[in-house]
């Protein structure tokens, strides 16, 4: 499987797909969904450490400077939400399609995830951004920060109970926020966050690691074998992570 990873990564921009990427990065949910999909994709790295996402080519795709940026057919996309929806719908998989009643529902908590839990959660791993340099006001931040996101993984654990069955799309964009609220920041208390006092997410999390697509993003970007349980730093095969 390992050179399968590497055999797709080194192919030409033959298939509909290239993925603009940085390891364990917002890029890591498109990739666990064009996995899912079964769909042929090529890879860039996009190398954070040299600001490559600032760099002239890339901002031509991205003007915003962000990871990630999906190639397709029809021109370059970014935002994260927008990229899953439009390849779930282009393909008619791993979410309720506009004619299903279910399709509003599923609408609202991809929308939430993408605009309000993703969000808090860059604020509370980039106080200074919001608040400036001042120590006390970035505590205050992180504080307010990690009670709204405790609040917010308490609502999506309900919604897991009552609805079993999470949209694929939507349950890999909350295991990696799950990963990630475990991993960072690096120089933060992260004792606020426990993924088992959250038993529905919990189980879902569980399943989600058994999966196929999972285990080939294991492989590309040196996930480890528990990513959404028990997560360790990444060692991918190429790039960094920070």
């Amino acid at each position: 499987m390992a050179q399968a990873a590497l055999a797709r990564h080194n192919t030409s921009m033959t298939t509909p797909y290239r993925l603009h990427y940085a390891p364990d990065n917002a890029s890591l949910i498109v990739r666990l969904v064009l996995e899912e999909l079964g769909v042929p994709y090529t890879t860039t790295l996009v190398d954070r450490t040299t600001q490559q996402q600032r760099s002239p080519t890339y901002l031509a795709l991205n003007p915003n400077g962000l990871v990630p940026v999906l190639q397709t057919p029809r021109g370059a996309m970014f935002e994260t939400g927008a990229i899953l929806l439009w390849l779930a719908d282009t393909h008619g998989a791993l979410v309720p399609m506009p004619v299903h009643p279910d399709r509003g529902n599923f609408l609202k908590w991809l929308f939430f995830v993408s605009n309000t839990l993703h969000a808090d959660m860059r604020m509370l791993f980039y106080p200074n951004k919001y608040v400036g340099s001042d120590a006390a006001a970035q505590s205050a931040l992180r504080q307010t920060l990690q009670s709204r996101l405790t609040t917010h993984l308490s609502n999506l654990d309900d919604m897991v109970a009552q609805d079993p069955q999470t949209p694929m799309v939507l349950s890999y964009y909350i295991a990696c926020i799950l990963r990630w609220m475990a991993l960072y920041p690096h120089d933060s208390d992260r004792s606020w966050f426990d993924l088992t006092r959250f038993p529905h997410l919990h189980k879902l999390m569980t399943t989600l690691e058994t999966r196929p697509a999972v285990h080939a993003a294991q492989i590309a970007e040196g996930l480890g074998p528990t990513p959404f349980t028990a997560p360790r730093f990444a060692t991918p095969l190429e790039g960094s992570a920070t």
